[in-house]
């Protein structure tokens, strides 16, 4: 018998042959590998050869959704990307949200592993239980609002949900994301260039189906009572007033706002690119995703340099606001808004292309880059028009946006001339915008985490620090965290906080829950909430411990993915910047990480990860024992 929540269908598509395949995994499968993330990387590790070309035939791109996907209950709609990363050749990890997720639930399939490419550009169409591929040729070159309006006349309804590459995956930038509702992006590790290489333009999703459900009075009563209590959690009513912007001037206030290509920690610019300035500007809607109350999406109008910024395209969020604007020392909202807007129209990933143009600058400033190289452009940081014009040219790969379309790692190796000093990448992945050093742990899981520096992969330090609030530390004890820590500090207790929170966030990668409403302390609902979801959802008793194991088998299988290709314990490094101590002003000036620190950190953080401490990698005995 089919399991609850599930359809119980996998499908397979071989783009190479345009054979589509459907398979039926039990019961067991789904409680195993949870979905998301872990359910991706164990069907990439089966059929992904070793040493596969990322942007070659052999690559295995996955979408997967959970038994979560499509409940009438906050924060459940969200699908993970997974195939090799042209970016940095290890496992490429990516989580969007949106209506996509739901839908492609509701069309009758979990989820679907895509091998081979296609002679010419074609689209996936999943509805009610049938799968189809068509072709895409009189779609390819056309910005991603106007595929979505495209399709809907050419099937016929307006309510289909897309998953696509725009013009920047087609060109195959390795900064490509996949895009949603034109707004809601798989952005980083390169899954949009994946997707061009295989000539693959979008996966449409329809259906009437809904999820059958073990109690679905539990799950009801549960959103309920989630919706009344949004009011009493103070960071998610900021969440839904300000968006993720709102913790804008939080991160400024720690010396935590990324500012001139994270040479300081804070920006004298940072009122101007607040969420509550946003809110009270140039705010027109708050957008949400799928059955979710908290609506922290942002909707914006406004213009810049004479260029309208349309409401189809949503609005900047704080991530954007990092790398757009203080990364740039760009202090106009406007200006971030329409390159946020060109990311979206173009198909690419906002963090990679912000800190990218970021790194542009540096190399502008220090004459390592000069006009001839820009084409006469004054890259300067605070140029807003040169920050917006340089992401137009990476989207449309002109000029010296060619150079830069594959990243700021690919580009220093390209540029020469000690551009690398410049460089803020792990893994060849640009940091997001939340600091180490403000963020002491953040040091050691952006070195470890298999992608690349992630920030949605971890707890981050506040909430384990005095001056909290009460529901941080209840919920924290929940996973065994009940030694509060004081400010700043860095010790083994801080990285197996850092540990602990990581597996419950792989476990929500792996359930595809939004971490803004199920993450581990201060979101809507707690760890306990969790289980009690999963057991409404599927009848299945789970408890916390066994969605830790969770968490841990998904981190395991892309660490092991890893390790196949070759990586180990020598790639979990910081980029020098960190190393040297902080310039400006603020709290965190002055400070930085030594080697030293860094190996040692390592060393604690693989011990609790059961983990090889030479090679940094899973033992086989830790694999044995997560059934991998």
């Amino acid at each position: 018998p089919m399991p609850f929540a599930v359809n119980g269908n996998v499908l397979h598509v071989d783009l190479t042959t345009g054979t589509l395949e459907m398979e039926h995994p039990g019961e067991e499968f789904y409680r195993k590998f949870g979905g998301g993330s872990a359910m991706g990387v164990h069907y990439i590790l089966k059929h992904m050869p070793a040493g596969a070309d990322p942007l070659g035939p052999d690559n295995v791109l996955t979408l997967f959704t959970s038994a979560l996907t499509g409940l009438p209950i906050s924060g459940q709609s969200r699908v993970c990307a997974n195939a090799r990363s042209p970016l940095s050749g290890a496992v490429g990890d990516s989580q969007a949200g949106g209506f996509f997720p739901a839908q492609m639930k509701f069309s009758g399939f979990d989820g679907v592993v895509i091998r081979g490419a296609a002679a010419t550009p074609v689209y996936l169409y999943l509805h009610d239980g049938q799968a189809e591929l068509r072709p895409a040729d009189h779609l390819w070159g056309l910005t991603t609002a106007e595929v979505d309006a495209a399709l809907a006349a050419e099937l016929n309804d307006p309510k289909i949900e897309v998953l696509q590459i725009g013009p920047a995956g087609e060109k195959r930038s390795l900064l490509a994301a996949l895009m949603n509702m034109h707004t809601r992006a798989n952005g980083r590790t390169g899954m949009g260039a994946v997707m061009g290489a295989k000539n693959l333009k979008a996966v449409v999703v329809r259906g009437g189906g809904k999820v059958e459900v073990f109690d679905r009075a539990a799950v009801t009563a549960m959103q309920r009572s989630g919706t009344k209590s949004i009011p009493d959690y103070p960071d998610v009513k900021g969440l839904g007033l300000n968006g993720t912007a709102d913790v804008v001037a939080f991160q400024n206030s720690i010396g935590s706002l990324p500012t001139r290509n994270y040479n300081e920690g804070t920006f004298e610019g940072f009122e101007t690119l607040c969420g509550d300035r946003m809110t009270d500007t140039i705010l027109t809607e708050r957008d949400t995703c799928y059955s979710c109350t908290v609506r922290c999406k942002r909707v914006v109008e406004t213009e810049y340099a004479m260029q309208k910024v349309h409401p189809t395209y949503g609005g900047p969020e704080y991530e954007t606001i990092g790398t757009m604007g203080s990364y740039c020392g760009v202090s106009d909202l406007s200006a971030v808004s329409l390159a946020n807007q060109i990311c979206n129209q173009y198909g690419l990933d906002t963090i990679g292309t912000g800190a990218t143009v970021a790194f542009a600058m540096e190399c502008f400033e220090k004459g390592i880059l000069t006009l001839e190289d820009t084409g006469g452009m004054d890259l300067r940081f605070g140029n807003a028009d040169a920050m917006v014009e340089l992401v137009g040219m990476i989207a449309r790969r002109e000029g010296l946006g060619d150079v830069l379309a594959d990243g700021s790692a690919a580009a220093a190796r390209r540029i020469g001339r000690g551009a690398e000093e410049n460089l803020i990448t792990i893994k060849n992945t640009e940091l997001p915008a939340h600091m180490p050093q403000a963020k002491k742990t953040l040091a050691v899981i952006y070195a470890v985490n298999p992608f690349g520096a992630d920030h949605q992969s971890s707890e981050h330090d506040p909430m384990y620090e005095e001056g909290g609030l009460p529901h941080y530390y209840t919920r924290l004890a929940m996973l065994g965290l009940d030694q509060v820590q004081e400010p700043g500090s860095m010790n083994p207790e801080k990285i197996r906080y850092a540990y602990r929170t990581e597996l419950f966030y792989s476990a929500l990668d792996t359930y595809c829950l939004c971490q803004f409403v199920w993450g581990p302390s201060w979101e809507l609902y707690g760890p306990d909430d969790m289980a009690r979801l999963i057991q409404a959802a599927t009848g299945w008793d789970v408890t916390i411990d066994e969605i830790m194991q969770v968490g841990e088998r998904r981190l395991n299988l892309l660490r092991a993915f890893n390790a196949r290709e070759g990586f180990t314990r020598a790639d979990d490094t910081l980029p020098g910047k960190l190393h040297k101590p902080l310039q400006g002003e603020g709290p965190t000036a002055g400070f930085y990480f030594t080697h030293e620190d860094l190996e040692s950190y390592k060393d604690i953080y693989y011990g609790l990860a059961g983990w090889d401490a030479q090679t940094g990698n899973p033992t086989p005995e830790k694999l044995a024992a997560l059934g991998i």
